[in-house]
């Protein structure tokens, strides 16, 4: 019996040594594993980021700065910025856009297309909600929204009193 007890600390030594080598293989398997997905999500981030900014800069290039909804520089830019709030790219473009988007809110203002203008108009408020010309915009907006309520009324004014005349013959 006695060689089997001088035998029996080598086993426990092995044992122990091989539970100790498997724990350390898990352990960076799983490391591994984990800083692999981080990396993956920065990369498409980064990828993101990057066809985002190639969007931003087509509509740029297209005139496409506040509309259409949905495929304007000022959304892609703001895409971007939910990926990397600090992107010195897409801030600076924004401030570049900034006063031509303004001239093209104006420009829907005057025809009265309101509803577009109001949506552009939001969209740049997104930006910079306390610019002055953004505000004198949003009174200028108001204003056309108040005339065209008064033409609308005016014009059913109109066609009640034709009614009234018509029905009195």
């Amino acid at each position: 019996m006695l060689p089997l007890i001088s035998v029996a600390p080598h086993r426990r030594a092995w044992v122990i040594g091989l539970l100790l080598v498997v724990g350390v293989l898990v352990g960076s398997a799983v490391w591994y594993v984990r800083s692999a997905a981080a990396t993956g999500t920065a990369a498409d981030d980064a990828n993101g980021v990057n066809i985002l900014l190639g969007l931003a800069d087509s509509a740029m290039h297209d005139g496409r700065l506040v509309a259409p909804e949905g495929s304007n520089a000022y959304e892609f830019y703001f895409s971007v910025l939910q990926l990397e709030p600090h992107n010195e790219v897409a801030l600076d473009n924004l401030k570049k856009a900034f006063v031509p988007a303004c001239n093209e809110v104006e420009r829907l203002i005057n025809p009265t297309d309101l509803d577009e203008a109001q949506r552009e108009l939001s969209l740049l408020r997104e930006y910079d909600a306390t610019n002055y010309t953004l505000a004198l915009l949003g009174g200028k907006l108001s204003a056309q929204r108040m005339l065209v309520t008064r033409q609308h009324e005016a014009q059913a004014a109109l066609i009640q009193a034709q009614q009234e005349a018509a029905g009195a013959h």
